[in-house]
């Protein structure tokens, strides 16, 4: 029986650290979720200060269904907070609406990050579509014509671009926190004590994103190794 020590060594690493990181952000939102805010803000009403603050008063937010749901969207300009966040008055919950809003903020500031991460998106989506029906067409076709090989590397090629564009969001995503944090502290949303529950409930959902990165890498390593072997 073949044995693909490469997955392994790249690929079940990569996927244990992801559970962990889901497990943690659940487990930390739920421990702070209970820390009520003595000032009584709501997530709701903490990102619609931050917005209008920064002149964004154009920009509606709704509650949705869901949990840990939260989104910005710029293409409607509106925050979507989830009904655990939208009428909370948790530390928890006005940490995660105030990153929202800082996503807000980013697009209005034009925040490089998310200018070049939106410009390879439409092709990152197709890309990571494609990156496997290619890949396997090229390395089975490899076989029988040389030529395929280059099917094999256009796949490898679509699992790169989910490389660069979970690489890019990292920035996005931990600025976004840093502004979230500045607007809570600056707007006096929480105290000391209460801001160290928003800064771990970030903290905790940054590194799903991490592990984000950590997955799509380790299915490149994995699939360029099995490509290197097959040449």
């Amino acid at each position: 029986m073949y044995f693909d020590w490469t997955y392994i060594v790249f690929v079940l690493p990569a996927f244990l650290f992801a559970l962990w990181a889901q497990h943690r952000v659940n487990a930390t939102f739920a421990r702070f979720q209970h820390q009520i805010s003595r000032r009584g803000v709501t997530g709701a009403q903490a990102a619609r200060h931050i917005l209008d603050s920064n002149g964004l008063r154009h920009i509606a937010i709704d509650r949705i269904q869901g949990r840990l749901s939260d989104h910005y969207s710029p293409q409607d300009q509106v925050i979507r907070l989830s009904e655990g966040v939208y009428h909370s008055t948790s530390t928890a919950a006005i940490g995660v609406a105030a990153h929202e809003a800082g996503h807000a903020l980013q697009y209005a500031d034009n925040y490089a990050p998310i200018r070049v991460r939106n410009a390879i998106l439409p092709v990152t989506n197709i890309g990571s579509k494609l990156a496997f029906p290619l890949f396997i067409v090229g390395l089975f076709g490899s076989g029988v014509s040389y030529y395929f090989i280059w099917v094999a590397y256009a796949g490898l090629a679509g699992f790169g671009l989910c490389v660069i564009f979970q690489l890019l969001t990292l920035p996005a995503e931990f600025n976004a926190s840093k502004r979230a944090l500045a607007a809570i502290e600056g707007y006096n949303f929480l105290n000391a004590e209460e801001l160290d529950g928003a800064r771990r409930v970030l903290s905790a959902a940054a590194l799903t994103y991490v592990a984000a990165l950590a997955v799509s890498l380790s299915y490149f390593l994995h699939y360029a190794s099995l490509l290197n072997r097959r040449q």
